[in-house]
């Protein structure tokens, strides 16, 4: 694997396209096409606060590629949103999608707040504001935005509701991630973490391993993290550390993640808004207090990062003892950080693949959306399961038969399908006449 300098998000992902290109064996046109986001977008939205001040916030959407379908990416509300970072988001929505061949492209959105020090009513004016200014910029035959960072169904349902004021029609496909009753899917809340836990158990298969002779850490607590952690705590994988923004917390034992998950999601600042409780403010007898940082560092069989991105880096990757790491988050290990842990024998089974379940179920939404007609709980499991299950093993293989990291087998894999359709339409070869020849 090549180790790379490239300084941004997006140059750092371009990093990961280029290492899978020539296995693709694609047309050079289409990695020209995919360095380049098709639109970029950026809004400013006005909000009246509660106090009567008029404040400012800079929204951003990103269109990256629409060769398979309308463009499927989430809406962050973070501090550290910015328009790099989308078109990184963006691209990875691309490649997501085409590892697991769903009919769309990437697309990103996001708004530079945090949305923590907002109160519900302005957490939901800045929301609807946000659909107002790229209103004609998303719909569900264009763009469908979900929810990521700091946003959740509540907020998903008010740009729904403010989309569809916008139009004069009830138009519930435009986004995906919604409230049950607002056409939201059965399955939705645990997909990204049900798709990682499905990758992590075809893993075990794979390699002949035991989930009760596993220890696993997770950083990150929030929806992904909490779901994978519940599934593999319910398969009898034992999960020794977990932590979030606020700390983490490590046992010799094992903890029980059910009890973890309800302190912590009872624990409200913003009542029905926000989850603000912490996993250090539920520490059982004999665990330990730890950083984030040491949690990546510890002595486990598989890590779990589920926070933010840029989390495993050329500074600790050395430090890295799980023998597996399963990213949940977005760009959690650096190109950098790829180099080395490929060098040590680390899997990593990377994010365009193991966190794909949330986009997958987003697509399940929409499709009912588009018939009116919803699944039950076991057909969005069953259907989820099938394809994460189909895709894990199309890239374990591929990265077996080549030899190759398995990041790079699943570029390779989604690759394949992009350049089949941005081909299709003709490239330098067939309008030189060369293809006839």
């Amino acid at each position: 694997m090549t180790q790379h300098s490239a300084t941004s998000l997006f140059e750092q992902a371009l990093c990961r396209m280029d290492d899978a290109a020539e296995l693709a064996g694609i047309d050079p046109e289409t990695l020209e096409r995919l360095r380049h986001p098709t639109a970029c977008l950026e809004v400013a939205i006005p909000v009246r606060m509660d106090s009567g001040e008029l404040r400012t916030f800079t929204g951003i959407r990103v269109h990256h590629d629409q060769s398979r379908g309308p463009c499927k990416g989430g809406i962050r509300f973070h501090p550290s949103v910015s328009m790099e970072e989308v078109k990184a988001l963006a691209f990875w929505m691309t490649c997501k999608c085409a590892v697991m061949g769903i009919p769309y492209g990437g697309g990103k959105g996001g708004v530079i707040v945090d949305a923590k020090k907002l109160s519900p009513r302005e957490l939901q004016r800045l929301s609807r504001g946000y659909i107002r200014a790229v209103g004609d910029f998303i719909g569900p035959e264009t763009d469908i935005p979900a929810p990521d960072m700091y946003t959740n169904a509540r907020i998903m349902g008010w740009m729904m509701d403010e989309y569809s004021a916008m139009q004069g029609h009830h138009v519930p496909a435009v986004i995906t991630g919604k409230p049950l009753p607002l056409g939201g899917s059965l399955g939705r809340d645990d997909a990204t973490g049900r798709g990682a836990f499905c990758c992590i158990r075809e893993l075990c298969r794979r390699r002949g391993m035991h989930p009760g002779d596993l220890t696993v850490a997770v950083q990150g607590f929030g929806n992904g993290g909490q779901h994978c952690a519940r599934l593999l705590h319910a398969e009898g994988y034992r999960v020794v550390a977990v932590s979030d923004s606020k700390g983490g917390v490590r046992t010799d034992t094992k903890f029980d993640i059910p009890e973890m998950i309800r302190h912590k999601n009872e624990t409200r600042e913003l009542k029905a808004v926000y989850s603000e409780g912490s996993v250090t403010e539920s520490m059982p007898t004999g665990a330990q207090s730890i950083s984030n940082a040491e949690l990546l560092t510890l002595p486990v069989d598989i890590l779990v990062p589920a926070a933010m991105e840029d989390q495993i880096t050329e500074e600790n990757a050395h430090g890295v003892q799980a023998k597996f790491i399963a990213e949940v988050a977005n760009g959690p290990t650096t190109s950098a950080a790829d180099a080395i842990l490929h060098e040590k024998g680390t899997l990593v089974i990377p994010d365009i693949l193991c966190n794909a379940g949330g986009v997958t179920v987003s697509y399940f939404e929409w499709v009912q959306n588009k018939q009116g007609l919803y699944w039950t709980i076991e057909q969005v499991h069953q259907r989820l399961d099938e394809m994460m299950t189909r895709e894990f093993h199309a890239v374990y293989d591929l990265m077996e038969t080549h030899g190759v990291a398995m990041r790079t087998a699943a570029y390779a894999h989604g690759l394949r399908r992009l350049g089949e359709a941005i081909e299709a339409q003709g490239t330098q070869r067939y309008f030189s006449g060369e293809a006839a020849e």
